[in-house]
């Protein structure tokens, strides 16, 4: 369509622009005229469209006309919506045996005793209940560059507070995912050694959490009830901390293979390129993970709404790609419940990117995937221990769903943006992606890598994910993300909420 639209799949309604496109100029050899100003991003129909007929692009269905639709004309929320349709699941019809890499890729990591391997070494304080937040906080803060200056082998000294852990029902479902979240923290090969602080009273109790992590000889425990208060419980944090960096000072990376990475997928701020550029390039470096044997989880259930069906048909077993099913059947029930509806998305920041539906963005963000077999699904922050792509349940909002992966045994975390993000997540790096140039222009101290280049005609998607696996492996050897460097990743644990708080 020249150059500045781009048509995404052959049986498309419309095309993408890639630049803003003046109202009366001509597209396409003067075949196509523009009836409006058209924002980069956004997109022109090429053909009439009756309302209530469904509206293509990537060969796929994105919503329904609202409303007659001409060539030329701009096609957003004025006139698009997004319906129900019939999905074709065709389970495991796009299955495909996938080729391992000899010899793997590997990178530079820290073995932990039970063979799990760190991309970071840090000393956490995580509190059990909100209660005990404000001493974790003073804990972690006694541990200035200067104190740490003694332990050169340690990353730092985090303090993972929230504002939950009581008011809740003690055995439910709340409840359980709530000790998954801080079994997965507690116990993340990331963190050396960890000093569970509660206040004594609360529901989530430490002694639940330690039955479930076993005898881990890195995991410490204090209530400020059984201190004796607030000054107390500092002192004794302190003291004990000071040990576990002691020990966690006590490492060396050595040569891994890539088959001990565990990389979350994550897309926030999203425009309309994140599914043309920075998502299919992470695709691309998610292909190469796999087939180096690492594992890559991709989550987020409201945002492949209307999209599962790509991934059911390359599901390795009927009963993954049912799995799959069923969650999708409960967020339409737990929404419903809540007198919401899982179409809700996209936001605002999406929309002025060119994203009209929740169909539309699902397409971009399932892109993110790759191309090899979905090997398993797993509930929100279960463990994952399966190689190859994986799905973890999860809310679309960011923190909540990187919070799960961290959880579930991500040691590292790719993060697509086309609108623009400052996301980090401690004790897992963040390597942030950007879809456009001038996002990344105007972000680059926040944003690692930039996938605008696709949308500039300088590389592929292949190429670009090329780049992405050696940031990843670079990142992994201990190179700084943007968000690291600023300093990002304690305020950001958002465990999923459920249920109601009591």
């Amino acid at each position: 369509m020249g150059i500045h639209t781009l048509k995404l799949g052959a049986a498309d309604d419309v095309v993408v622009a890639l630049k803003p496109v003046a109202q009366g100029q001509s597209l396409n050899g003067h075949r196509l005229i523009a009836s409006a100003d058209i924002p980069a991003g956004h997109k022109l129909a090429i053909r009439p469209i009756n309302p209530g007929q469904p509206v293509r692009k990537f060969n796929q269905i994105i919503g329904f006309a609202t409303q007659p639709i001409v060539p030329g004309e701009l096609v957003h929320t004025h006139n698009l919506a997004a319906g129900d349709f019939e999905r074709d699941y065709a389970i495991g019809t796009e299955f495909h045996r996938t080729e391992l890499l000899v010899p793997p890729a590997t990178f530079q990591g820290i073995v932990r005793r039970d063979g799990r391997v760190a991309t970071r070494n840090y000393v956490g304080v995580i509190t059990t209940v909100n209660c005990s937040a404000t001493v974790a906080r003073r804990i972690a803060a006694h541990f200035t560059p200067e104190v740490l200056s003694a332990y050169p082998n340690v990353d730092g000294v985090v303090a993972i507070t929230h504002g939950t852990g009581c008011g809740m029902a003690e055995h439910s479902e709340p409840a359980d995912l709530l000790r998954r979240v801080f079994v997965g923290y507690a116990t993340h090969p990331n963190f050396a050694g960890v000093l569970l602080l509660g206040l004594g009273c609360e529901t989530n109790q430490i002694e639940p959490l330690i039955q479930i992590t076993g005898t881990a000889s890195n995991i410490r425990t204090s209530t400020i009830q059984e201190e004796g208060g607030t000054a107390a419980a500092i002192r004794s944090g302190i003291a004990t901390i000071h040990e576990l960096l002691e020990q966690a000072n006590n490492v060396t990376r050595t040569t891994v293979p890539v088959s001990k990475l565990v990389v979350g997928l994550q897309c926030g701020g999203s425009d309309a390129y994140s599914g043309i550029s920075a998502n299919p390039a992470l695709g691309a470096a998610v292909d190469l993970l796999v087939r180096n044997g690492g594992t890559a989880i991709l989550s987020e259930t409201p945002e492949i709404y209307g999209a599962e069906h790509l991934l059911t048909r390359r599901s390795s077993t009927p009963e993954i790609a049912q799995r799959l099913i069923d969650r999708i059947h409960w967020w339409e029930e737990y929404t419903a419940r809540h007198n919401g509806s899982i179409d809700n998305n996209p936001q605002p920041g999406n929309k002025t990117g060119g994203l009209t539906t929740i169909l539309e963005k699902s397409l971009g963000a399932v892109s993110k995937a790759g191309t090899t077999n979905l090997n398993g699904v797993y509930l929100y922050a279960e463990p994952v221990s399966t190689p190859g792509l994986v799905f973890m349940d999860s809310p679309g909002f960011d923190p909540v769903s990187a919070t799960g992966q961290v959880a579930a045994g991500a040691n590292l975390i790719c993060f697509t943006t086309g609108r623009g993000s400052v996301y980090g997540c401690k004790p897992t790096p963040s390597v942030k992606i950007a879809s456009n140039t001038p996002i990344y222009n105007r972000m680059s101290d926040d944003i690692d890598l930039n996938c605008g280049t696709i949308i500039d005609g300088e590389e592929t998607a292949e190429e670009a994910g090329r780049r992405i696996f050696n940031e990843i492996l670079a990142t992994a050897s201990g190179k700084l993300t943007r968000s690291e460097i600023h300093g990002f990743g304690e305020e950001e644990f958002q465990p999923w909420l459920l249920g109601a708080t009591l």
